[in-house]
């Protein structure tokens, strides 16, 4: 079965702690990804707010950590730019690799930066991480403001390029901003229903009826606080998040969104990639049907990828 997670944060871990990326004790590494088989993952690229000339080479390098690894693991993995390559390099039996930038701060405030990442294989970016940027506001720095000019020529020159936009992080206001601009569908690659747990970083109803509207997809998360009120989350609050969603808006809009190597735990029974298909095996347990469980664990966001990549 195709399983495409549209969020980890392993290349910042390699980067900062030079762990292998091939194989290690973290959530993610290729050799896992590989034996998952028909696997898309989206490879953010995380950049902490600070001096926007470090946070464009932090940037580069965690972009180079992903095509070396292309390069040394060519028989496991490859980076995908559209889908007819994410077909391609699955029915060779690797896994498919989509670089994505978390964090508009990568941009040094240039419409050029947007566009060479894009040559660079960048297909996805988060506007924010937490914070407030050039773009918009972020959840956890929110002034009631929504996209700036700048941010609104990002959104317009991605949708030109033919780049996912993700809404994840940013705050409510830059949200309704963004669904009102954006001419192509959009993703909040790793947030949950905020009507089960009320962290800041989930999506009220309002937001999630947009989404439907607008043709995107949310991605799960498995981060424990934004599952549930305890830190002892487990597969069945993940479960008890896409059942919320599926009744809510419909299970197209649903998707995994782990959050691997981002989060300092994970719900029990979903330790590391190795695990994603315990929860398809799940969700059949709960007499979900195939086509169901195919749309949720990666047919929805291969949907939004063709619609935008192939631009």
């Amino acid at each position: 079965m195709l399983i495409v997670d549209a969020h980890c944060d392993t290349l910042s871990e390699v980067l900062e702690k030079k762990i292998d990326i091939f194989q290690n004790e973290g959530h993610l590494d290729i050799k896992r990804l590989y034996e998952n088989k028909k696997s898309v993952q989206f490879f953010a690229v995380f950049v902490k707010p600070g001096n926007e000339a470090y946070t464009l080479a932090n940037a580069l390098k965690q972009i180079d950590i992903l095509y070396q690894a292309e390069k040394e693991y060519s028989r496991y993995l490859e980076v995908a730019y559209n889908t007819e390559d994410i077909e391609r390099i699955l029915s060779e039996g690797k896994a498919a690799a989509i670089l994505s930038i978390e964090g508009g701060e990568a941009l040094s405030r240039d419409l050029g930066v947007l566009r060479m990442l894009h040559r660079l294989g960048v297909r996805a970016m988060g506007l924010t991480w937490n914070y407030r940027n050039p773009l918009a506001d972020g959840v956890f720095d929110d002034t009631g403001g929504g996209l700036t000019p700048f941010g609104k020529s990002v959104v317009s020159e991605m949708n030109r390029l033919g780049m996912v936009i993700d809404v994840s992080h940013l705050n409510k206001k830059g949200f309704w901003d963004v669904i009102e601009q954006s001419e192509h569908p959009i993703i909040a690659s790793h947030s949950n229903a905020q009507a089960l747990c009320g962290h800041r970083r989930n999506l009220d109803d309002r937001q999630l009826y947009a989404l439907k509207e607008n043709g995107g997809v949310v991605g799960i998360n498995f981060c424990p606080a934004f599952l549930c009120d305890s830190e002892q989350a487990d597969i069945n609050d993940v479960i008890k998040h896409i059942e919320y969603i599926a009744g809510l808006i419909g299970i197209e809009h649903i998707g995994f969104g782990s959050d691997f190597d981002g989060i300092a735990r994970t719900p029990k029974g979903l330790e590391g990639v190795q695990c994603l298909p315990r929860l398809a095996e799940k969700l059949y347990s709960l007499n979900y049907t195939e086509q169901q469980v195919e749309m949720i664990a990666g047919k929805n966001f291969m949907r939004v990828l063709q619609k935008v990549l192939n631009v």
